[in-house]
């Protein structure tokens, strides 16, 4: 059986305000209903470990959300995610990283998630993220010293989609920004349309309505 790790954020704010946030909740059930779908495992993990923050979790007309969030085995995974301390990383397929502004607050920077992804990516794992998830590659440095998107081609959340979601002013960063200085290339569609990049095993999706088909991309890659 294949198995994911997916890494979410402690960090239960929008930066420096005091507006709940933490992981899109969308863009892990999304993602989380295709792995099922195909009987691909996961773990939740965060840096601290425990109760990991979510919002989104109210979205009218979201099937799949709503029903991936009443899952008690979901409720119990969320609320005990597994400490990045105690994760050995051979265990894992890949690696996924889900959106949300909480995670440009830690995983941005975390060294301890970092190292682990960069291990997992040069024994030929993936690494996927989605919408700020891609935040969470930043660090990601190889054994040779390079940067792991240094030569990749990536997408990320938009200016423009920051500008929409009227969170421009409060972020700690602009990803967009952050992208286009370290990849080789970023690259965006048109605001909250689906858009995924594969480079080689680095599975990028611009938003919110991509983490589907970057949880299909890496289930392809699985499937060979």
């Amino acid at each position: 059986m294949k198995k994911v790790l997916i890494p979410l954020s402690n960090h239960a704010t929008l930066g420096a305000t005091n507006e709940a946030n933490g992981t899109y909740a969308p863009e892990l059930t999304h993602a989380l209903a295709a792995f099922l779908a195909q009987s691909v495992d996961y773990d939740l993990a965060s840096i601290k470990g425990g109760r990991a923050p979510i919002y989104g979790t109210d979205i009218e007309d979201d099937e799949v959300n709503s029903r991936i969030l009443a899952d008690d085995d979901f409720q119990s995974r969320i609320n005990n995610t597994i400490p990045v301390s105690q994760i050995n990383i051979a265990d894992y397929d890949a690696v996924f990283y889900p959106g949300g502004f909480g995670l440009l607050s830690d995983l941005s920077t975390n060294e301890d998630f970092a190292s682990l992804a960069a291990e997992h990516y040069q024994a030929g794992g993936i690494v996927a993220a989605v919408c700020h998830g891609p935040a969470g590659l930043l660090p990601i440095t190889l054994s040779n010293g390079e940067k792991l998107l240094a030569n990749k081609s990536v997408t990320g959340f938009t200016r423009e989609e920051e500008i929409d979601y009227g969170t421009i002013e409060k972020i700690p960063f602009l990803l967009e920004e952050s992208l286009t200085r370290n990849a080789a290339r970023y690259n965006k569609v048109q605001p909250w349309q689906e858009f995924v990049i594969e480079d080689d095993r680095v599975i990028t999706g611009q938003n919110p309505a991509s983490a589907h088909a970057v949880a299909l991309a890496i289930l392809k890659h699985f499937a060979g």
